[in-house]
């Protein structure tokens, strides 16, 4: 192992660095602040940074499902007992030093308010936005709000600065209708735009394929717009299909004006998508009915896309998989329910995958949302953690495991 102090930043790595100062062991232990262990691996393939949650997952030649896995195992890696501490009171990330912004994350910092900015306010984003108000008092500052119809714009400001709680003193956000020019001047940057939503009675079983056609390219305008704007906070994705879209901003931003890869736009770990949270409120929903699948609401977990690949799990202790399959059905097809009323299913949707998990990130809460794990995006449960995104991990039952590994895989062949 090598050790190293760089400006007041301690490392350590596996591998040897002529460019930093080399430090002893005894200074690192001694050192109170975060370590950053160092790889150096194709920004394609892998993040930017994560928390060390496990020794498993310290120094990874790859990454995939194995950021999510906690394999319990005994031997610890041959780790010294000093640095298996630090990992266990989260107080090591890793950083992948080919990304040439990766010094970005040791000096990362959000405030204790953030500025949030959404485009599109439609239906989901209108939904949005009213819930990011009502709820976010305590940690948003401002919601800035666009979208290329001047009439929903003027709408909205109007509508939503109109919501006031009975207690004065108790202050909402403000909605600020933006220009072009302002989008990338906040904290997060939601994308809510959505185009070829189905109509009642044309959708096919799966409407959120349809859109990705049309929202793929608006993403990637936006995903340029931030590599332009140097734009170093949160890149939030709530349209459909939001795992795909993801991996869309993530190349789109990437690219120089010759159209090549430079990773000099956003990084892995910048971006983040928003439609996992209402499957597992929807798995909850079903759950609530049938005494059999009850425990869910205490020890379920959700897994995968937003749509096909869902995996409900309805305990990640006592995996039940005839249970975890009815649950996963009745999730992923909720939409289709709600829609044979008559309606497009828009309002759970927004407030549970977008209001309530955007809140809870700002938080450093846990909550449901699609991060990079070995080239694709994926959703999972997490929290922002300091200056980097920390998974939970799980030792996963053999059934789980499988049904996890099937839709990584599904995604991994999913063509953008």
């Amino acid at each position: 192992m090598y050790y190293y102090k760089y400006n007041n930043f301690v490392f350590i790595s596996k591998k040897e660095h002529k460019n930093f100062s080399p430090i002893s062991e005894n200074e690192v232990k001694k050192h109170s602040g975060e370590l950053y262990a160092l790889n150096k691996l194709n920004p394609l393939n892998s993040r930017r940074s994560y928390l060390v949650s496990s020794h498993n997952n310290l120094f990874l030649d790859d990454e995939n499902l194995n950021l999510i896995q906690n394999n319990n195992d005994s031997s610890h890696n041959g780790l010294p007992n000093w640095l298996l501490e630090k990992i266990k009171y989260k107080k090591v990330i890793s950083i992948n030093t080919q990304y040439p912004n990766w010094e970005d994350v040791l000096y990362a910092h959000y405030p204790d308010k953030w500025k949030v900015n959404v485009v599109g306010l439609g239906d989901v984003g209108g939904t949005l936005i009213t819930g990011l108000r009502l709820l976010g008092h305590d940690c948003i500052k401002s919601i800035g709000i666009f979208d290329k119809d001047i009439n929903k714009m003027n709408r909205w400001n109007y509508e939503i600065n109109q919501i006031l709680f009975p207690d004065p003193k108790l202050e909402l956000p403000d909605i600020i209708p933006l220009n072009e020019e302002q989008l990338f001047d906040c904290d997060m940057f939601v994308f809510c735009v959505s185009v070829g939503v189905p109509r009642i009675g044309d959708e096919k079983e799966d409407v959120r394929l349809i859109q990705f056609k049309g929202n793929s390219k608006i993403i990637k305008y936006y995903a340029q717009k931030a590599r332009e704007n140097n734009f170093k906070g949160i890149f939030a994705v709530v349209s459909d299909p939001v795992d795909m879209l993801c991996k869309s901003a993530f190349i789109e931003s990437n690219k120089d004006s010759n159209g090549n890869l430079d990773f000099r736009g956003l990084a892995s770990d910048q971006i983040k998508g928003y439609g996992l949270g209402v499957m597992n409120a929807r798995a909850a929903f079903y759950a609530k009915i049938n005494t059999e699948t009850s425990i869910y609401l205490n020890e379920g977990r959700a897994f995968g896309p937003h749509g096909e690949g869902l995996v409900i799990a309805d305990s990640i202790e006592n995996y039940n998989h005839k249970n975890s399959l009815y649950l996963t059905e009745k999730a992923k097809t909720a939409n289709l329910d709600i829609r044979a009323t008559g309606f497009k299913p828009y309002i759970a949707p927004a407030l549970s995958s977008g209001s309530l998990s955007i809140i809870s990130t700002i938080k450093s809460e846990w909550h449901y949302s699609s991060n990079f794990m070995g080239g694709i995006f994926m959703g999972s449960r997490n929290r922002q953690f300091q200056n980097t995104t920390e998974f939970e991990t799980y030792n996963f039952k053999n059934e789980l495991l499988e049904r996890i590994k099937s839709t990584y895989d599904y995604l991994v062949k999913t063509k953008i």
